[in-house]
């Protein structure tokens, strides 16, 4: 359904996403992990079209054999809403302030199915009742600023999923959100048989619930992707191994802290060479991504 095609986005000379290429299936869920700054937030942007005039993206976004980088903004406003949906994360510049919580769930309806106000306001009311906001009705009646932080963030779910698009994209939608509430998240995720998911996410126990695949990034670029079963069992990138042995129920076996890339790019390597406990002097030539199966990894120990 969707097919990342060797896509490239630039900022003046910083690389954001250099040369990612996947495929997402209809009716699939596919979670994109990794830290912060790897490039999986601005890949959901770059599907989107909303990333800002000084971007430069190269490459190939299809949307059912359709290419959305070359719409024009007025193309893709027809797009969004109707073939694909977009979750942003619930920080305070995500949701208008000056309008109320349900009419901003319910627009969606309104703008794109042309739904009667009423109609569509009852509609958000169920999807944050689903959510589990507490006071539903009251909540649709509030400015943001009266929403906690998980309160927003489980409104913005709604506001993107209530469309019913085929095509859902989600930034972190367990960001800021307590345990209980994770659960429920992951339950309306689970629930969505009918939709097409691509997540990005750095909770790996939410990713796991809801994942047929997943996407590993690093720097900018795709290091690895295979099933959920297959990176939870097994993964094969170190930098994939490492960010498992992590977490807290594998006993914090690893404190990945932070380490910036240290190759040069305009000098090629391994990007995680630094941070990589088999690195040898192999590694400082840039490593391909090479299939293994049905999987992809970029990593010269699996070059032979």
């Amino acid at each position: 359904m969707l097919e990342i095609k060797n896509v490239s986005v630039s900022f003046g000379a910083v690389r954001a996403i250099d040369d990612v290429s996947f495929t997402v299936a209809e009716k699939t869920t596919t979670v994109v992990v990794g830290e912060s700054g790897s490039g999986k937030s601005v890949m959901l942007s770059a599907i989107m079209h909303i990333l800002p005039d000084t971007a430069n993206v190269a490459g190939s976004i299809l949307l059912n054999g359709e290419e959305l980088l070359d719409k024009t903004e007025k193309q893709m406003q027809k797009i969004r809403g109707n073939a694909l949906s977009y979750i942003p994360q619930g920080s305070g510049t995500s949701m208008n302030p000056l309008l109320k919580v349900g009419l901003q769930v319910a627009e969606p309806l309104m703008e794109k199915k042309k739904e009667k106000k009423s109609s569509a306001l009852q509609k958000a009311v169920e999807w944050m009742k689903a959510l589990n906001l507490g006071n539903e009705t009251a909540v649709a009646a509030s400015y943001p600023h009266t929403l906690s932080g998980g309160m927003r963030q489980r409104a913005l779910i709604a506001m993107g999923a209530i469309s019913g698009a085929p095509l859902l994209l989600a930034d972190e939608p367990t960001k800021g959100l307590d345990g209980e509430r994770v659960e429920t998240v992951t339950d309306i995720f689970n629930e969505l048989q009918d939709r097409t998911v691509l997540c990005v996410s750095h909770d790996l126990n939410f990713t796991r619930a809801i994942a047929d695949n997943v996407v590993v990034m690093y720097a900018s670029q795709m290091v690895e992707s295979c099933s959920n079963e297959e990176f939870f069992e097994q993964p094969l990138h170190p930098y994939s191994q490492m960010i498992l042995l992590a977490m807290p129920e594998n006993g914090l076996q690893i404190n990945m802290g932070f380490a910036p890339p240290q190759t040069d790019r305009n000098k090629g390597g391994c990007l995680f060479y630094s941070r990589c406990p088999y690195a040898s002097d192999r590694c400082l030539k840039t490593p391909p991504l090479i299939e293994t199966g049905s999987r992809k990894v970029r990593c010269w120990k699996y070059a032979d």
